[in-house]
């Protein structure tokens, strides 16, 4: 259509219906990136790839004015390099892309680096028996070896450390299998041929500078280092670095506490809270739940989200299916309803106590005498990294979001996968 002066945009109820699709997408878009930092466009995640690239501008203007992360996108890839609130925040780690789902360990990560490394220098192609000995080579580094880090690949948990990390970087679309399995090398048995997808392999890096410029020796100092923009020479540039703080961690955490919170940062949140979560929600959907004790992101059911989006912005859930989700459900009522810390061992002894009550409800290995401390080891580990509880040396301390599990009873729903 056009006018007295040009081209003439849709208006009216047609305009609404455009503007409505628009902001879908968006924030489809940008939930996909907080889910996935990295998606490929033949990935798991094509079709939020390619609303990434048709809203890129929106989005990049977004998060760097937001939370100072970039965002590079090109025909093979997406990458959002994302900085937590929390650097040393590490209850949600890297896991092995199987069914077991295991996190990653500290020789996992340095594995991870080592392969990352190997393959930057290596061609199109690798079989991963070579790309085993270049990461013996290069664990062969004095630092390393003082460190206490040594890496042989000669025994089968070792081997299947090196697989975990290849089947992740599978997962995240850096190497594509061509033939064999990883199985067949764990074993010995064969051997497995890769794509190198170079382009996404050199999206991998997050950090704002690169690891070899890094003076610091100490972890704290050389996380810092890594992460760090500029001086913060003007007021202008530190409240933007702790608007950028405060917004990645209602982003990134279960629950943003206002006690783990600087002077500066909570006297900011105070004065801007109300902008701060009205830009989240009208990136994500998600919703501010504020408390006395500090701010939630909600996650709403779809029905309440533009175009209807999935309520998957999470890795860690609760309430949750199964034997282990209904454990962890009522050792949280438990805790949350205790005068001070519990001791693992109490909990423990609860557990035995829930067994005999619920037991019909759960799996066999669960029922088993002796299997207690593993059940509330993977209890915890959830209610930490949702922010609901502590682990000090006194014993586990509810944490104040906990107080919503204090009341109800606890419901189980089996699944197909109970044993």
């Amino acid at each position: 259509m056009t006018g007295p002066s040009g081209p003439v945009g849709p208006s009216g109820p047609l305009a609404e219906v455009l503007e409505g699709q628009r902001a879908a997408e968006l924030q489809r878009a940008a939930r996909a990136l907080l889910k996935e930092p990295l998606l490929t466009a033949d990935g798991p995640y094509a079709d939020e790839f390619r609303l990434v690239r048709r809203h890129a501008a929106a989005l990049r203007d977004w998060f760097e004015r937001n939370v100072g992360w970039t965002l590079r996108t090109d025909a093979d890839a997406a990458r959002l390099r994302k900085t937590p609130g929390t650097l040393t925040d590490a209850t949600h780690p890297a896991r092995e892309a199987a069914r077991t789902a295991l996190p990653f360990t500290r020789r996992r990560y340095v594995l991870l680096c080592l392969t990352l490394a190997a393959l930057e220098r290596g061609e199109a192609q690798v079989a991963l028996g070579r790309l085993a000995e270049q990461v013996v080579l290069a664990a062969a580094d004095p630092e390393l070896l003082a460190a206490g880090i040594e890496f042989t690949l000669e025994r089968r948990d070792e081997r299947l450390d090196l697989a975990a990390v290849v089947r992740l970087l599978l997962r995240l679309g850096v190497l594509r299998r061509v033939a064999g399995d990883e199985e067949a090398y764990v074993s010995g048995s064969g051997d497995v041929l890769y794509d190198v997808r170079r382009r996404v392999l050199a999206g991998m890096p997050a950090a704002l500078r690169g690891p070899s410029l890094i003076e610091a020796e100490d972890f704290a100092g050389r996380l810092t280092e890594m992460t760090a923009r500029t001086a913060l020479d003007s007021d202008e540039l530190r409240f933007r670095t702790i608007r950028w703080t405060l917004t990645r961690r209602l982003l990134d955490d279960p629950v943003l506490y206002y006690d783990d919170l600087t002077d500066d940062e909570l006297a900011y949140l105070t004065r801007q809270r109300g902008f701060i979560t009205a830009r989240i929600t009208e990136l994500t959907g998600l919703v501010a739940e504020v408390r006395a004790e500090g701010i939630a992101m909600v996650d709403p059911p779809p029905e309440l989200r533009l175009g209807g989006a999935p309520n998957d912005l999470t890795d860690v859930r609760m309430p949750e299916q199964g034997t282990h989700g209904h454990i962890t459900l009522l050792l949280a009522q438990h805790l949350a309803q205790a005068d001070g810390p519990v001791t693992v061992v109490e909990l423990a002894a609860h557990v035995r106590e829930l067994a005999a009550e619920h037991g019909n409800f759960w799996s066999k290995t669960a029922r088993e005498p002796g299997s207690e401390p593993a059940l509330v080891a993977q209890a915890l580990t959830k209610l930490q990294a949702l922010g609901l509880a502590e682990d000090t040396p006194r014993g586990v301390v509810p944490r104040p979001a906990l107080a919503r599990y204090a009341v109800g009873d606890a419901v189980i729903t089996t699944t197909g996968d109970e044993r």
